[in-house]
C-alpha cells in the first residue's frame, strides 16, 4: 500500500523534472540572431548547442538511473514475494504435521 503512494510521489517528481529540463532546453534553443543588426552570433550559438547536449546527456544518465533503481526494487519484489511464499509453504506442512500427529482437528 504504501510502495503506490511513494511510486506515485516519485512519478510526480519525474513530470515536474521533466517539465524543468524541456523549459531549460527550450529556453537554450531560443532565435540566435540579433533582432537589432540581423547579424548572427556564433558564440551563442555554439554555446547553446554545447549546453544542450549537456543536458541531453544528463538527462539520459537520470533516465538510466531511474530505469536501473525501478528494476532494482521490481527484483527486491520478487524476490520478498518468493520467500513469503516459501514461509507460507512451510508453515502449510507443519499444520498437516499436527493433524497427523493429532494435536489438531
Amino acid at each position: 500500500m504504501r510502495e503506490t503512494s511513494a511510486s506515485g510521489l516519485s512519478w510526480q517528481r519525474l513530470v515536474l523534472l521533466a517539465s524543468f529540463v524541456l523549459h531549460f532546453v527550450l529556453g537554450l534553443s531560443g532565435d540566435s540572431k540579433n533582432t537589432e543588426t540581423g547579424v548572427e552570433t556564433e558564440s551563442h550559438t555554439s554555446s547553446s548547442r554545447r549546453g544542450a547536449k549537456v543536458i541531453l546527456i544528463l538527462v539520459g544518465f537520470v533516465a538510466v538511473a531511474m530505469f536501473s533503481f525501478f528494476l532494482y526494487k521490481q527484483w527486491q519484489k520478487k524476490k520478498r514475494d518468493e520467500q513469503y511464499a516459501r514461509l507460507l509453504k512451510l508453515f502449510e506442512e507443519d499444520d498437516e504435521l499436527e493433524v497427523e500427529l493429532g494435536l489438531r482437528d
